[in-house]
């Protein structure tokens, strides 16, 4: 491209031709104010604030629209043009509500920064404001037409970014006005909600619903809520964004580039990405997992061609538990090229997602599968090696141990007779029969809970010889801890749930299990949140069971051997960067945090991996780009019926079918059902690619800022 010299406020500038004034100023750091002028939209010439004068050039051109030619002299602030860029702003002013100038509401509104740049700091103009209601109708941005200048940048946002064009100027005069054709609402005419409009706006007159950019500190957090969401980062909207394009091994070498289990996250992950997905509100939140379960599916195996493993570093790492934080930890270290040996006390691995996720969610196919991957790294694993002293494993060379141990302890009611024949402790009765046993439960079971356990339980006891199933709950349906799509599938399969009811007592008599419970009514919020179960007087009654099943919580086991300190609930004590309490030990996982979601368990064993290798002396970089990268196509088109789009359902096995066997329940989508899901994404991310613009400088400087 040809380059140019111009003279701009006495300074000699370069700049490519073709570029206009105000870029070839903006570029050079000499600022030019503008409100309607944005560097990703084509120029428009409509708030006259950019104006300039030009030597040899009639009248005041604004310099947006003004092309640089080679020899042009600029001058950017004279009486003449600083005396008309004022009174421009007192027009835009005097119908803009009157506390626009000393609102600190929005500390990035460029009117306000324009306006105080220029010198003005209260209204001199003054017309009685049209009758604009604020339209917050639409189900996530809300159009504040008092505060619209009428600058044209949604419009072209809308048309020249997204190719969407459902904004357009309305009327003509004084009563023109940004809207929609016969103001009908943006989820009926084809909007994307791709939120272009709201980047672009000068005044907050467009505006995310939930006050998304009242600061910008954490904008990308707010922008893409799945992504932050997610406890180990995954890009969500860049693979559905390959889903969408039928690139589905890209998308999952996305997946990988934060976490070694796709598949299984795609099988069980509780999806607290889903729980702010943008889509939510328009109708339903897109189907994150299942789409992360399709892509796995899909898999070919790409994302290997560009793993990379570091040289032998010759430090080796002792990894305690063989689950998703273990292996995770076991997986980035041995990528960084340490020696690591994960010692796993029984006699499978997976650890929960082994033995506490039963199989008809999570089949033991596909966690051994991407277990084998983990193994092709060079990690060791050591099963029915259960190690009760952290000084044997110093000894034998090992220079830092990660505890990954998990909360597979169940935790006792607190009841009389608990310890009755009968009575079983959940965690304890699916470990048992993921490995292969077959408790005697007899037809009648009540499993004692309201967490994912207590559900697992209540549906694993009907797979095997139970005909009747009871949870019996403190507390009601809203409260439950359980994902309500797995409450949904108890409810279909049969079992039956008994809500603000708590046990009281248990005895065995004569092999009955006799179980006296009590009613109870909610009061105040506890420590949690949710109001505090009351008992209710004289309420007591008892039911015969043949078998009840405790499912009220799990705790950590900390052999004294380790020498670590304990905290509340017998957690081990760590750092946010995973350190225990002793030189060279790190932990994570539920053995550190509680029990939790096999996704903040992954996220603790990345964390713990990066801590690791900096005890070691690495960089504790992890980071890695399996999938190509690929800048998103910003164009979306037109929508008709987008925001009505439903959620595509995951087909599932027939509920009768599912009774008696571990058959999975989930059969997956097809790629029809899974690219209309994907297509039903926002993109959220796009907002990012929108380039910011340069706000003006305190009065007396020339250097803008961003």
């Amino acid at each position: 491209m040809k380059e140019i010299t111009l003279n701009i406020d006495g300074q000699k500038v370069k700049t490519e031709a073709g570029k206009t004034v105000l870029e070839a100023a903006l570029n050079a750091g000499i600022y030019i104010p503008t409100l309607c002028y944005h560097p990703n939209l084509s120029p428009f010439g409509a708030c006259r604030l950019c104006i300039v004068e030009i030597e040899g050039m009639r009248g005041l051109p604004t310099s947006c629209t003004t092309a640089a030619t080679e020899g042009m002299v600029v001058k950017t602030k004279t009486p003449q043009v600083d005396r008309i860029r004022r009174i421009a702003m007192e027009l835009m002013l005097a119908a803009h509500p009157s506390d626009c100038l000393v609102c600190s509401q929005n500390l990035n509104c460029e009117l306000q920064a324009v306006a105080q740049y220029l010198g003005l700091t209260k209204q001199h103009l003054r017309v009685r404001p049209k009758d604009t209601p604020v339209n917050d109708s639409n189900p996530l941005f809300v159009h504040d037409l008092s505060k619209c200048i009428l600058c044209g940048r949604c419009i072209r946002a809308c048309n020249e970014l997204r190719g969407v064009g459902v904004l357009s100027f309305i009327k003509r005069g004084r009563d023109t006005y940004i809207g929609t054709a016969f103001d009908r609402p943006l989820a009926d005419i084809g909007c994307r909600f791709c939120g272009a409009c709201i980047e672009v706006c000068p005044t907050g007159a467009l505006r995310d619903k939930d006050g998304l950019l009242a600061g910008w500190d954490e904008r990308e957090k707010a922008l893409v809520p799945c992504k932050h969401a997610c406890p180990a980062g995954i890009d969500v909207p860049r693979y559905i964004r390959f889903i969408k394009e039928g690139k589905y091994a890209e998308a999952t070498a996305v997946i990988r580039e934060k976490v070694p289990f796709p598949y299984c996250l795609g099988e069980v992950c509780a999806h607290p990405c889903e729980t702010v997905c943008r889509r939510g509100p328009v109708n339903e939140p897109i189907s994150i997992r299942m789409l992360k379960r399709f892509a796995a599916e899909k898999d070919s195996g790409m994302w290997k061609r560009n793993l990379k493993k570091a040289p032998a570093t010759g430090k080796r790492v002792a990894v305690l538990g063989a689950g998703p934080a273990g292996l995770t930890a076991a997986y980035y270290l041995a990528k960084l090229g340490h020696s690591v040996t994960i010692f796993e006390a029984l006699s499978a691995t997976g650890g929960m997602m082994r033995v506490g996720i039963p199989e008809y969610r999570l089949p033991k196919k596909v966690l051994e599968a991407e277990v084998e991957e983990i193994k092709r790294l060079g990690v060791d694993i050591k099963t029915n090696a259960r190690i009760d002293s952290l000084d044997d494993l110093f000894k034998k060379g090992y220079q830092a141990i990660f505890l990954g141990v998990g909360a597979h302890q169940g935790s006792k009611m607190g009841v009389k007779g608990e310890d009755s024949p009968g009575v079983l402790e959940a965690i304890a009765f699916l470990r048992a029969v993921s490995l292969g046993q077959k408790p005697k439960l007899g037809k009648k079971v009540a499993v004692v809970g309201g967490g994912n356990v207590a559900i697992d339980a209540a549906r694993t006891a009907l797979r095997l010889d139970a005909k009747d199933v009871t949870i019996i709950y403190r507390r009601t349906r809203a409260e439950m801890p359980a994902n309500s799509e797995e409450v949904d599938g108890a409810l279909e399969e049969g079992v039956k749930i008994v809500y603000l009811t708590a046990p009281n007592k248990i005895w065995n008599d004569n092999g009955v299990v006799k179980l006296e419970c009590i009613r109870m009514e909610l009061g105040e919020p506890d420590a949690s949140g949710r109001r505090r179960p009351v008992p209710v007087k004289g309420s007591e009654f008892v039911t015969d069971y043949n078998t009840v099943i405790a499912a009220i919580g799990q705790s950590t086991e900390i052999p004294d051997g380790f020498k670590v300190a304990a905290e509340r609930g017998n957690m081990i004590k760590t750092s946010a960067s995973s350190v225990t309490s002793r030189e060279g030990v790190f932990a994570g996982g539920d053995a550190a945090s509680g029990p939790g979601l096999v996704i903040e368990a992954i996220a603790a064993g990345r964390n713990g991996a990066i801590a690791i290798d900096k005890y070691l002396g690495g960089s504790g970089v992890i980071s890695e780009e399996l999938a190509p990268v690929e800048e998103p196509k910003p164009c979306l088109g037109r929508g008709d019926g987008y925001a009505k789009l439903q959620r595509e359902k995951m087909p599932c096995l027939e509920a009768e079918k599912r009774l008696g066997n571990f058959s999975e329940i989930e059969l997956g989508y097809q790629e029809d059902a899974a690219v209309k899901e994907a297509t039903r994404c926002l993109q959220c991310d796009l907002r990012l690619k929108i380039s910011p613009v340069k706000f003006p400088p305190k009065r007396g400087t020339t250097k803008g800022s961003h």
